[in-house]
């Protein structure tokens, strides 16, 4: 009750105060803000994979504007020689408004991607989103094959069917590319396990799935269970390295990310920038009102 009364209060707090907490997870406002922070992680050994912030858009107006940003974005990173690739949610680009436009505004993107021998991840949504994104990616990857990959979320029911399902895109010459993650929106207990354990499972159950049958994966996590797990896992099929790498959130388990770089393990850290992070934030802490103790913990441990 605590965290869901703080998650409610913070959105209405200004912006500077809710900048004290969201700061350490956004490179900032700017493309070269996030060109800054991505030349840092990866002269550290780190990839990067860049977002726009500014998802779920109310005009098709907004969607135009999104894609200039990305497709500058695409330009500036190859020219800053940075290692990383793109993520993006299609409701920056209108898929509840006019799926039809906003997989036009996406093809641009994965395009010029591809143009640059770069790749676009699509980022999964939440439920009423689910087949509409694999809609679009089926699509997207039926002309850009190397270039375009989808997020896949281990707390969803559905999720090892989706991904058997999406096998007929798959080859050993141009592997299917998902990021597996646990899953932040809040969805009812009919379509989604909600119990730590339960997700953990599924989890690695899906993470052995892809696997056992050579599919690239993305495994973002910041659970120390599930990074052991998936250690087992690579040991046990022998993974080449070719096919995964760890995914990490910007900002967050900066010690536990050092670790699996030790480790030999390759390491992308996803890292969102843009004028839209107050909503980013605000809906990230409705979404996972956990965060709220953290957060609070967060402020009075800097001062």
């Amino acid at each position: 009750m605590f965290n869901k009364l703080i998650a409610t209060i913070l959105p209405y707090l200004p912006k500077k105060f809710i900048w004290i907490f969201s700061r350490p997870y956004i490179s900032g406002e700017t493309i070269d803000d996030a060109m800054r922070v991505s030349s840092d992680l990866n002269n550290k050994g780190i990839k990067v994979t860049l977002d726009v912030l500014g998802e779920f858009i109310k005009t098709l107006e907004e969607a135009e504007t999104n894609k200039k940003e990305y497709l500058d974005l695409i330009d500036i990173t190859s020219k800053e020689g940075i290692d990383g690739n793109f993520s993006l949610k299609p409701t920056s680009f209108g898929l509840l408004i006019d799926k039809d436009i906003c997989y036009d505004h996406i093809r641009e993107i994965v395009g010029k991607a591809a143009s640059v021998n770069n790749f676009i991840r699509i980022d999964m949504e939440d439920s009423p989103c689910t087949d509409l994104e694999i809609e679009l990616f089926r699509k997207l990857r039926s002309e850009f094959p190397a270039n375009v990959g989808l997020v896949i979320q281990a707390y969803l029911k559905r999720t090892m069917n989706d991904i058997i399902s999406m096998l007929d895109l798959h080859s050993e010459a141009v592997p299917l590319s998902f990021r597996l993650c646990k899953g932040i929106y809040v969805e009812h207990v009919s379509i989604a396990f909600k119990k730590y354990e339960e997700i953990n499972k599924h989890f690695l159950e899906d993470l052995e799935f892809l696997f056992k049958n050579k599919v690239h994966v993305g495994i973002a996590t910041h659970d120390k269970a599930l990074i052991e797990g998936a250690y087992e896992l690579i040991e046990k099929y022998g993974v080449s390295k070719a096919l995964y790498e760890f995914q990490m959130l910007y900002g967050v388990t900066p010690r536990l990310r050092e670790s699996i770089v030790n480790n030999g393990h390759v390491m992308r850290v996803y890292v969102p920038f843009g004028k839209q992070w107050f909503g980013y934030s605000t809906r990230r802490l409705k979404e996972n009102p956990r965060m709220a103790t953290h957060i609070i913990k967060a402020i009075f441990y800097k001062g």
